[in-house]
């Protein structure tokens, strides 16, 4: 996984974080590890239906690995706890097949923010379900539990709020039609919260493909819709996601106003 995320000035003269920064390239590295004899079966079995996959197993397993290709397999020595570094920043997905509390505490001492860490899996014993862990959003780990879960079988279980209530994901809207998000860490924090809460939430989009909706149910009634910044009045709304190319101050407000609007602002940039 890159470590190359990085902030730049938004046009407030702040630092705004952009989540799409991050590189996604259509097929992800992916690591399946396992520790027991039928968990390295598992990932054995899920590595041959992945193609940019590799199988992390103790090098007592590695005559199991029958049917992959010699690169495709990483048998270590010693314990995985050495190997949780190397495996964070090679990988953009790490799907474990042990339990989710061994899994906590072996990644917990790399945990770095959202924006950074590989999306973390967790797959049950019995092969029945896929638990994205860390990273759900930015990271991806929700959309590969789904895809996962489909190759196995099995139920992805997706915890994440706005996934789960079939509302727009702040941090990653427009990321699949290529758009920049500019904001600083707390807006889009704070901006995802008043969009699950269904609180009152603008969305202004001047520019930039319109097919951002994907989900079959209609948007939330908590997202207004505007074609222009100037048709809303900031003061009703919690957050308000902007669309656009146009920099805040070409639009004609006062000082105090424009800083209120800075407060709760998410901007995209197509």
């Amino acid at each position: 996984m890159s470590k190359n995320s990085h902030c730049h000035v938004n046009c407030s003269g702040g630092t705004a974080y952009s989540s799409n920064d991050r590189d996604f390239p259509p097929q992800p590295r992916v690591a399946l590890v396992a520790i027991t004899k039928h968990g390295a079966m598992q990932a054995r079995e899920l590595a041959i239906r992945i193609a940019d996959s590799t199988v992390v197993v103790a090098g007592k397993f590695q005559a199991i690995m029958d049917g992959l290709p010699w690169h495709r397999i990483n048998a270590y020595q010693g314990g995985l706890r050495e190997q949780m570094a190397g495996l964070f920043s090679h990988y953009h997905q790490i799907v474990f097949f042990l339990s989710l509390g061994a899994v906590v505490r072996l990644i917990a001492p790399h945990l770095t923010s959202k924006y950074e860490d590989p999306g973390i899996l967790v797959v049950d014993d019995a092969g029945q379900f896929v638990i994205p862990v860390l990273s759900g959003h930015v990271g991806g780990a929700n959309a590969y539990a789904q895809q996962v879960a489909e190759l196995l079988g099995a139920t992805a279980v997706i915890t994440t709020a706005s996934d789960v209530g079939k509302t727009l994901s702040v941090d990653i809207l427009g990321r699949d039609l290529g758009w920049k998000i500019e904001a600083s860490k707390t807006n889009i924090t704070r901006a995802a919260a008043h969009v699950v809460n269904r609180e009152p939430v603008a969305l202004v989009q001047e520019a930039g493909n319109r097919q951002w909706w994907h989900h079959p149910t209609p948007l939330p009634a908590n997202i207004h819709l505007f074609d222009r910044m100037e048709d809303l009045d900031p003061e009703r709304f919690d957050a308000i996601l902007w669309i656009s190319h146009r920099n805040i101050y070409e639009l004609e407000m006062g000082n105090s106003l424009r800083r209120r609007l800075l407060a709760r602002l998410v901007i995209y940039r197509p």
